[in-house]
């Protein structure tokens, strides 16, 4: 399975960026999707997390009302839909993909079984 991240840049605080993730070698519709960032010498963090059949989504407390994870199915994609960005969202974005059962618990353990390689988003203040 491999992910394929893309969409990270440069932006002014108060813009926005839309992250996407492509997926293949699997079965996309089998798993649990996250975006996951580490911001430079902080150790890595969840950010938002999405079920397979999008009922649910899960954003850590920092992103909440700003950031809106998204899915296509039959793209094999997932989005982070990120608005009023802030200097402190300047980080590295991996996407990862988690098979079987999950918890919000598990997300925020940042238990996921496939990684992306990351794209980086700078926010100038």
């Amino acid at each position: 399975v491999q992910l394929q991240a893309s969409g990270g840049g440069l932006v002014q605080a108060g813009g926005s960026l839309r992250l996407s993730c492509t997926v293949s070698g699997g079965t996309f519709s089998n798993y649990v999707m996250g975006w996951l960032r580490q911001a430079p010498d902080k150790e890595r963090e969840f950010v938002a997390a999405i079920t397979r059949s999008e009922s649910n989504t899960y954003y850590v407390d920092s992103v909440k009302g700003r950031f809106t994870i998204s899915r296509d199915n039959a793209k094999n994609t997932v989005h982070l839909q990120m608005n009023s960005l802030k200097s402190e969202d300047t980080a590295v974005y991996y996407c990862a993909a988690r098979r079987g059962g999950y918890s919000a618990a598990s997300f925020y353990a940042q238990r996921f079984d496939y990684w992306g390689q990351g794209t980086l988003v700078t926010v100038s203040s």
